[in-house]
């Protein structure tokens, strides 16, 4: 696991509101900016996986 710091959790309830046409989330609980770093973690190390698999040093936007 990372020290963090890939989501940054300020922008999250803006991005919420911004995507949330009908405005139906009111708020964003805190646990969230959470989830979604161990989601991209977990995305990043099987991206990493793959380019290692392909014999590449370049980590492509194929991989994720």
């Amino acid at each position: 696991m990372t020290a963090g710091g890939l989501i940054v959790k300020s922008n999250i309830k803006k991005i919420v509101r911004e995507l949330d046409k009908e405005n139906s989330v009111s708020s964003v609980a805190e646990e969230v900016g959470m989830a979604l770093e161990k989601k991209v973690e977990n995305l990043l190390e099987e991206a990493i996986k793959r380019t290692k698999a392909n014999n590449r040093r370049t980590l492509q936007a194929r991989d994720l």
